[in-house]
């Protein structure tokens, strides 16, 4: 059975990670399929998940927060790990909390692990009004994803499937 990454991208970036995760489990000699939250048709069938959101404004994407409540009770019986990607720049501050949601997630799901990776910005990709929101934040343009850490992270889901 295979592992199925499971995300939910509003520009792409998430996106991007979930499909390095796919090749790196793949890489590793894991059957691994990627899909958005919305096209994913029965996760009871997958050995185990990993589920990734952006986040804007301290939330996951609504999509993805709907799923996981929808498919609660299969991913408590599975093996899931959570990321959310998000922050910009290379810095955490003490003021960037968890995704609203993963206090939630942690009681209803029970995953192995969470991850917090930095995203991209890209102003080309953003509306007007995100654009407005990202100036007013002075939000840094550029891609702060560490793929090394992403990799990584993989490869410990691939070693805790065994």
């Amino acid at each position: 059975m295979a592992v199925l990454i499971a995300y939910a991208s509003k520009h792409g970036s998430t996106q991007e990670i979930a499909e390095r995760i796919a090749e790196k489990l793949q890489q590793l000699g894991k059957e691994a399929e990627v899909q958005p939250v919305d096209a994913v048709k029965n996760p009871g069938g997958y050995e185990a998940l990993v589920i990734g959101s952006a986040v804007y404004y301290g939330s996951w994407l609504k999509e993805a927060t709907e799923w996981v409540r929808r498919n609660q009770a299969i991913l408590a019986q599975r093996p899931v790990w959570l990321f959310s990607s998000g922050p910009l720049g290379t810095d955490v501050t003490d003021a960037e909390q968890q995704p609203k949601e993963m206090a939630e997630f942690q009681q209803a799901v029970r995953p192995r692990d969470e991850r917090i990776f930095f995203g991209a910005l890209d102003h080309n990709k953003l509306s007007f009004a995100e654009r407005m929101v990202v100036k007013a934040v002075r939000g840094p343009e550029g891609d702060f994803r560490d793929w090394q850490a992403i990799e990584a992270w993989a490869d410990s889901i691939a070693r805790d499937l065994g």
